[in-house]
């Protein structure tokens, strides 16, 4: 692997981990900043908010920035927050660094996709995007629940110095290793971008992709309370249980990209978001008993983000076909539809909490699995009906 390659891979290690190891940190941020479990779950949700503002507008504001500058400074600032979140006196604070992360997030990928790219022959351009990618994967089986075990027993605050010294290393390896001669294409201005949302085929992907990640996350959020309060596990047990499902989110992600490859992404999309919902439903009877809910846990994971392949492949094929000027656009809109299911399921996550109690959040988050499920089979619908029939084809020819 080029050194370059490996920083762009520690790099996405470092922003996957930030992203999530909140989750297991709820409970021990709530009573150090004397906050809610609401409050200290919205942490989650500031975050996905700055991801998904920060990508389109810093993409479009940088794109004439050399992209090693402009990746060097990325790790920079997402060094800089963490650090601040280390730091962080206050709820308040911790707020602002975690909106200032999200900022590098969504750049960070988009820029380093083009950059990985450019490090290997055009017919190894994907395995090395692929690879770059894979830092979130090894973040979510690793980095998450060893993250949350620091915090446990070091305090929250070494997590997020933990964490900024992997966004240094990553920075000084792309200062020392990453070529300043980078060509690359300016990205569509926001113009460009806002004129997607005037397709009603895309903006229906974006909402199965919006409700159908998000909804899941309304529970995940508050995972760990649930494994401390109702479950009656100890918090390092729970970092184990949070390294059992980041395993199982791996291979639920491989798996489910193999499934939309094979079986078209409406029918991959059906099968994850139904079992998905049942598992859900069914963590409001297991939560109680630890044995069936370490396995209600480990099925969750398995479909828990296994929709992401279908979903990115499907938004790619509905703008290919309704939007074929704004492919790459479509693409990058869709991630922040992720960001914004993200930061929006958080926050229901966090009232239903507050307002009716943390034992409500599965079987809500199932509810908005369902509403993903119908409105991803009215999409696959629609496919089949604006299709030209065989006949029609063959009289076309």
């Amino acid at each position: 692997m080029p050194l370059s390659l490996l920083a762009l891979t520690i790099g996405a290690f470092a922003i996957g981990t930030t992203e999530f190891v909140v989750v297991g940190l709820i409970p021990t941020i709530a009573n150090d900043l004397s906050v809610t479990l609401a409050s200290s779950g919205l942490l989650v949700s500031f975050y996905a908010l700055g991801v998904a503002i920060g990508a389109p507008v810093l993409t479009a504001l940088t794109g004439r920035v050399p992209r090693k500058a402009l990746l060097v400074s990325l790790m920079g600032l997402f060094t800089l927050a963490n650090l601040m979140a280390w730091q962080a006196p206050n709820y308040e604070t911790l707020v602002v660094a975690r909106i200032l992360s999200g900022f590098a997030h969504g750049v960070f990928f988009s820029v380093g996709s083009v950059i990985a790219a450019s490090l290997v022959p055009k017919d190894k351009a994907a395995g090395a995007i692929a690879t770059m990618f894979s830092g979130l994967t090894v973040a979510f089986v690793t980095g998450v629940p060893l993250g949350t075990l620091v915090g446990q027993h070091f305090g929250w605050r070494a997590t997020f110095l933990v964490v900024a010294l992997f966004g240094l290393i990553a920075m000084v390896g792309a200062l020392v290793f990453v070529s300043r001669d980078i060509a690359h294409a300016p990205p569509s201005s926001l113009r460009r971008q806002a004129q997607l949302f005037s397709e009603p085929r895309l903006l229906l992907v974006f909402a199965i992709t919006a409700i159908g990640y998000g909804g899941s996350l309304i529970a995940f959020t508050y995972l760990a309370p649930i494994l401390e309060q109702v479950s009656g596990f100890s918090p390092p047990v729970v970092g184990a249980v949070l390294l059992i499902y980041g395993v199982s989110v791996a291979v639920g992600n491989f798996f489910g990209g193999r499934l939309a490859d094979n079986r078209g992404s409406i029918v991959a999309l059906k099968a994850i978001f139904g079992v998905l919902a049942i598992v859900l439903f069914l963590l409001d009877f297991t939560a109680a008993h630890k044995l069936p809910v370490l396995l209600t846990v480990l099925v969750w994971g398995s479909v828990a983000f296994g929709n992401v392949p279908a979903l990115q492949v499907y938004v790619v094929k509905q703008a290919e076909r309704f939007a074929p000027h704004s492919v790459n656009v479509a693409s990058g809109m869709n991630i922040a539809a992720f960001n914004l299911g993200v930061a929006g399921g958080a926050s229901v996550g966090g009232l239903i909490v507050t307002h009716i109690g943390l034992m409500n959040t599965p079987w809500i988050a199932g509810l908005f699995t369902i509403v993903a499920l119908l409105l991803t089979t009215l999409s696959g619908r629609m496919d089949s009906e604006s299709s030209p029939s065989p006949c029609m084809k063959s009289e076309t020819v």
